[in-house]
């Protein structure tokens, strides 16, 4: 209903600005401080002061005169408070508002007829997931969720990086070293066997002779030229290997419920001869120059060019990410990539270059991420880059358990817990943590993960909110008939309107979420509601002490918070569960 609200306001001002022939198109709404009465505020005033030749308080009260009431469903009255502009919700905005949220795809907009690709991870297929760059996968994810629920039509891409010197290396690894090589295997899957071989690539190279180290790099350099030219032998120990890895890391991924639609190889555009055709069009670029035996592009406002093709005739990675991209954009109304903050320039040259060959470069966002970091003596004496996210996901999930144990005495259901149930707990609590513990920060932000905020079910991370759907799913349980014909005016404490306002947000919240690509919305706004449902949980019995329309109507107030909990932990890929 805020979405509704808003709209009507919207359109009371343009009348407004009509006539006073005022043209503006932000009319600075915004929600204002919790002690005022309002839901809904406008700074207009001061926006137009200058054009009214008044002070904005001033301004204010004339415009609230000339507002015209009578076209306000959502709205019961509007005051001037100094130069803001109050809007006071009517019963209607209420009484919608509980009876909408009574659905469990509450907050869920029709499809809008628009595609979205988002691709994210893409990480290099060499070995498992990095913590240091978990927040990949988990903002990728969270941004198609919310891009989805706003009613885009969204595709997850994983871009597999197969033709760089790391896969070449990999390849050549495959050659040289067999299993007696190799340390002791970590995990019985793919991604760790692989990486065993990159590592002992790495040592090699860096501890051998100068000559059998050039040996190498030549040997390394031709597998590189074979990927290049399609040599299908090459090709098939390609998509072998990277396979293996692959598939171990979708097991990893699967555990904090990230999944894909497609993977897109990087060879696919070298095979279909979209790299050679990329490199012809660069070259005929007014900006375009060769150096050293190098093709690169002049960029406009860059200080360095952008190298397109190497002297040995190979390509290099933004060239066929420009392929990629220009195919994408044959696909999709937008796209959506999730990046570290080390691929800034990158992507900046890239969207310029794309520019330059006459792409809609309007129609491309990025989002950047800061690292993952752990503190010191928590999982591991080292900094948290030494980390595979398995590990991070295992501990959490194991304190998630210490976490579980010793609370069980003051559990919202009575019934003893089985294995199973501690299980599972465990479980969404720990990978909860996790997922929210990430997304909760902006991405350009870095975060030190802290174990204790995480789990806390005080402190606002996962097990806050999530405790808050099972105790509304505990109180639901109890019910002994269904609920019809709620009068919604008996809802009229400040903590049963404050929390129904903040249940009313969730639309808003969506819908500012996806135009943003900032999922941390979804974690603040379900911080909030928690914390609202508990004060009325507290002040407002449900079950007991009331009569029956009453509790009628603070069920479907349960219910009603219930629903928006869940759509807002599923937005950011948290787990809801029905006890704790």
């Amino acid at each position: 209903m805020l979405l509704a609200m808003r709209s009507e306001v919207e359109n009371a001002f343009e009348c407004v600005c009509s006539q006073l022939d005022l043209h503006m198109s932000d009319f600075g709404l915004e929600e204002p401080p919790e002690e005022v009465e309002a839901i809904l505020a406008s700074n207009i005033a001061y926006r137009v002061q200058k054009e009214m030749g008044k002070p904005p308080s001033e301004v204010a009260g004339k415009i609230v005169k000339l507002l015209d009431l009578e076209n306000f469903q959502y709205v019961d009255r509007v005051y001037a408070e100094g130069p803001y502009i109050n809007f006071v919700p009517s019963a209607k905005y209420f009484k919608e508002t509980l009876e909408g949220a009574q659905e469990e795809n509450y907050g869920q907009f029709q499809k809008r007829g628009e595609t979205v690709i988002v691709e994210h991870t893409s990480a290099n297929p060499t070995g498992p997931v990095h913590v240091g760059r978990a927040r990949n996968p988990i903002i990728g994810d969270s941004i198609s969720r919310i891009l989805s629920f706003a009613g885009y039509q969204v595709e997850r891409q994983y871009y597999v990086n197969d033709s760089g010197k790391q896969v070449a290396t990999l390849i050549w690894a495959f050659e040289k070293f067999n299993e007696r090589d190799m340390g002791d295997l970590k995990k019985d899957r793919g991604d760790y066997d692989i990486v065993r071989y990159y590592q002992l690539s790495n040592v090699y190279l860096e501890n051998s002779s100068i000559e059998d180290k050039n040996i190498a790099e030549l040997e390394i350099a031709d597998i590189l030229g074979k990927i290049e030219s399609g040599d299908e032998e090459i090709y098939q120990k390609l998509v072998s290997i990277t396979e293996m890895v692959l598939e171990g890391m979708k097991e990893c991924l699967y555990r904090i419920s990230v999944e894909f639609d497609e993977f897109i190889r990087e060879t696919k555009f070298i095979q279909d001869g979209s790299v050679d055709e990329m490199v012809d069009r660069l070259k005929q670029l007014d900006s375009a120059f060769q150096e050293d035996g190098a093709w690169k592009l002049g960029i406009p406002g860059e200080e360095k060019p952008l190298v397109f093709l190497r002297s040995d005739g190979t390509s290099l990675y933004t060239t066929r990410d420009l392929c990629y991209h220009e195919w994408k954009l044959e696909r999709a109304d937008k796209i959506v990539t999730i990046l570290g903050e080390d691929h800034k320039f990158q992507a900046e040259q890239l969207t310029k270059t794309l520019s330059l060959l006459g792409a809609e470069t309007s129609r491309i966002r990025q989002v950047f991420y800061s690292w993952v970091n752990l503190p010191e003596g928590g999982m591991s004496t080292r900094k948290g880059t030494g980390i595979n996210l398995d590990d991070l996901l295992d501990e959490s999930v194991k304190r998630a358990r210490g976490e579980v144990t010793a609370r069980e005495g003051s559990r919202i259901r009575e019934m003893e817990l089985k294995k199973s149930d501690i299980d599972r707990i465990s479980r969404q609590i720990g990978i909860g943590a996790i997922r929210c513990g990430i997304v909760a920060t902006q991405p350009g932000k870095g975060i030190t993960f802290d174990w204790d905020d995480a789990l806390s079910f005080e402190r606002q991370g996962a097990p806050y909110m999530q405790y808050v759907h099972a105790r509304c799913c505990g109180i639901l349980a109890k019910q002994k008939s269904d609920i019809q014909g709620v009068d919604s005016t008996l809802l009229n404490s400040k903590e049963e309107l404050d929390l129904l306002h903040e249940i009313s947000r969730l639309p808003f919240v969506v819908s500012s979420a996806a135009e943003a690509l900032e999922p941390h919305r979804i974690i603040t706004y379900a911080q909030k509601l928690a914390e609202k449902f508990n004060i009325f949980y507290r002040e407002c019995p449900v079950l007991k002490g009331t009569d029956s329309e009453l509790m009628a109507a603070r069920l479907s107030l349960v219910t009603a918070t219930k629903n928006a909990m869940s759509n807002s932990l599923y937005l950011v890929g948290i787990e809801s569960p029905d006890s704790m």
